[in-house]
């Protein structure tokens, strides 16, 4: 186990029983590209995280280090100098401590060892649990409070620096998650709330197409989001008090065919559709209707195909595999696109059976080795015991 595996590295180095932090990483079981355009989403966090074992020092420096991706060693001065670092996830820390200083909060010295089992890149928002848990992590070794709800905005706010410019869907999932719930988050006001997943003998499964993302998707998604804007700005015409996709309906739509662009069209269409797919979802997630959960993954599935096009060939030759398969009753891509993982519900009586299959028949059909991963669903970010 990766945490043992930390906590005794840190006892062996730094001669003390540390505090342990968990951060998970998160699913999101539908309603996608939708948080930008202020819209409906439905993530969990899973059992898969980061891991921080820290404690307080009094040397006026946070020690920072991993011994499990590329081990290193970064240490941060409390007043804002720092050695130079090679590896990526420095500059999350760096950001976070410089977010924090400019805030006037009163960081202590730490020694921090961290590591974890989320799979890097494949979509289950690691970067939103390195930030969220080390945000959490200096709280308590501080011993000043920092409401959920400011982690989340510090954190979205460090990614930003770096130049990642996210909603706060990973944010709130991966602070606010609870074991065997979905999360339901309004990203127009943030309102959330727990919709119990009550899907008994089934299992989620997320499969990596292992197709990188390439790199139009920046430019892709930022096309996505003028297409979005774009019809906002025509139903404004006639509609004043619209300010995002989330308030256009299907009729206001029809009404701005003539003048948008077809295309334009096509895109706020899936938008509208996919926020009353994460209400569909809400429902039948609830009656445990696992059929149901099933189709509206397909059907958003086959949206994101046909009207985002944000998927690729090897995404929808998994999806229609498994629509072939008995085992599996639904499954979508899930994330930005253009590439990473689908998320599939699947009987866990014929789980194995049901995976082996689907990764053969992919391996025939596209040349390429995809991996799984089971995802149970857990808590937001906390205290390890």
């Amino acid at each position: 186990m990766v945490h043992k595996q930390i906590t005794s590295y840190f006892i062996e180095h730094y001669k003390t029983t540390p505090t342990l932090i968990k951060a998970p990483g998160r699913i999101n079981i539908i309603g996608e590209h939708t948080d930008y355009n202020e819209g409906l989403v439905l993530p969990a966090s899973i059992e898969k995280g980061i891991y921080f074992a820290v404690s307080g020092n009094d040397q006026n420096s946070i020690q920072i280090e991993t011994f499990l991706t590329q081990p290193e060693k970064i240490i941060f001065q409390l007043n804002g100098e720092h050695q130079k670092f090679e590896s990526f996830w420095g500059n999350y820390f760096k950001a976070i401590i410089e977010i924090l200083v400019a805030k006037n909060y009163p960081l202590k010295g730490m020694d921090c060892v961290f590591g974890g089992d989320i799979p890097i890149g494949s979509g289950l928002s690691s970067s939103a649990a390195l930030c969220c848990g080390f945000i959490y992590a200096l709280t308590k070794v501080s011993g000043k409070e920092i409401s959920r709800e400011e982690i989340a905005l510090i954190a979205q706010e460090a990614e930003h620096k770096i130049g990642l410019n996210c909603g706060l869907m990973d944010q709130y999932a991966v602070l606010f998650g609870k074991k065997g719930n979905a999360f339901f988050l309004d990203c127009k006001d943030l309102s959330h709330t727990y919709i119990p997943i009550n899907l008994e003998g089934y299992s989620w499964v997320l499969v990596n197409s292992n197709i990188k993302h390439n790199l139009a998707v920046d430019s892709e998604y930022n096309k996505r989001r003028v297409s979005c804007e774009n019809i906002v700005k025509e139903v404004q015409k006639y509609k004043p008090e619209i300010t995002s996709l989330r308030d256009v309906t299907l009729e206001d739509l029809e009404q701005v065919t003539a003048v948008a662009n077809a295309i334009d069209i096509k895109r706020a269409n899936y938008i509208i559709e996919e926020n009353n797919r994460v209400r569909k979802m809400i429902k039948v997630l609830s009656d445990g209707d696992a059929n149901a959960v099933g189709a509206v993954l397909k059907e958003g599935h086959w949206a994101m195909s046909t009207q985002y096009e944000i998927t690729t060939n090897e995404l929808d030759a998994l999806v229609k595999i498994g629509e072939s398969l008995d085992g599996v009753l639904g499954s979508r891509m899930m994330g930005g696109g253009f590439g990473g993982c689908t998320i599939n519900l699947v009987k866990t009586e014929e789980l194995d059976t049901s995976i082996t299959s689907l990764l053969d028949q992919y391996k025939e059909q596209t040349g390429i080795d995809a991996e799984y991963y089971h995802l149970a669903i857990d808590d937001g970010v906390k205290v390890f015991e």
